[in-house]
């Protein structure tokens, strides 16, 4: 897939071409949907496909105080959207600038200017531009004019079909809601796949290993969704690409702390491991949430309770 980044006037021209627009945070399963449209169009047209999306969350820049946490970080969206088979992601520098544009301008230039659209397929509640002020009617206007037909599609359920109004829907913000509830099965119902986080291991106070249960103490971007405190099984995937089973716990340790951390802790004891993981990036996926976080009464109540979780982990793994 080519990734061509820009913020200004065209970086790399391409086209004639199918084209989707949005945050695309998550590239869940609505989103695949939607991919596939644009792919189903280009075909017998011969078009490139093109997926528009952004470098960061926009609402970061129009709405901070109430921006979202993101479901994936930048580098993963560009990986998820590169397996859905499209040709070409343009990746919008989303800055003060590009939020004063107004929807006209960024038909222009995007669409038409740099990828000479055919087709536009986007959701049905589309809106984007300078205070939301362009919709799919805007599109569908200006496409008259430049040459490009517009397809507005309505929210899809967990099978990829439309919604209708009594079923459930495929949304970002619904993806969200789950993994504060801690249902991260229901999250990857949605997602397509387990939800997945990505850090740095750094050290700890080594607290696990003096229990026997040694972890990796991950450090996640503060943007990036997390579960809700608990613990789960999971995977935990190495900068190799090494996969080994592992329960997690995401929490503020109550049991040895009175006053919880301003952050959660993420660690991850991993099955039949023993090794030096200091410094490595890596991916951590939710499966299966086992509990929340408790506080127990003495060290011995925690350690039995931690085996428990760990045996329950395998058996969730190896179902």
């Amino acid at each position: 897939m080519q990734v061509i980044h820009g913020n200004g006037p065209c970086p790399t021209p391409i086209g004639p071409s199918a084209v989707t627009i949005g945050a695309y945070d998550g590239v869940h399963l609505g989103h695949q949907a939607v991919i596939a449209r644009v792919r189903a169009l280009a075909a017998p047209q011969g078009l490139k496909t093109v997926v528009v999306t952004f470098d960061r969350h926009p609402a970061t820049v129009v709405r901070p105080e109430s921006a979202p946490r993101l479901l994936c970080d930048l580098d993963q969206k560009l990986e998820l959207l590169a397996a859905t088979g499209v040709d070409a992601t343009y990746v919008v520098t989303f800055d003060a600038e590009r939020a004063a544009e107004t929807a006209e301008s960024f038909v222009k230039t995007v669409l038409v200017d740099c990828l000479a659209a055919r087709t536009v397929v986007v959701g049905e509640d589309f809106h984007f531009g300078h205070r939301r002020g362009g919709d799919v009617r805007l599109l569908e206007s200006m496409g008259a004019d430049a040459g490009f037909e517009v397809q507005g599609l309505e929210l899809v359920g967990p099978d990829g079909e439309p919604a209708d109004a009594n079923a459930a829907r495929v949304s970002s913000t619904g993806i969200r809601r789950l993994l504060d509830e801690g249902d991260v099965a229901g999250a990857a119902a949605l997602l397509g796949r387990p939800h997945e986080v990505r850090g740095r291991v750094e050290p700890g106070d080594k607290r696990g290993r003096e229990l026997g249960f040694p972890t990796a103490n991950l450090t996640i971007a503060p943007e990036i969704q997390l579960p809700a405190e608990g613990i789960y099984a999971g995977w935990f995937e190495r900068a190799d690409g090494t996969c080994v089973p592992t329960a997690i716990s995401l929490g503020h340790r109550p049991t040895f702390y009175q006053r919880p951390a301003e952050v959660p802790l993420l660690e991850c004891h991993l099955l039949g491991f023993s090794g030096d993981l200091y410094g490595e990036t890596v991916k951590v996926r939710f499966v299966e949430r086992l509990r929340g976080e408790e506080r127990f009464d003495s060290v011995d109540d925690l350690v039995a309770q931690i085996r428990t979780d760990v045996d329950q982990t395998r058996k969730v793994l190896t179902a």
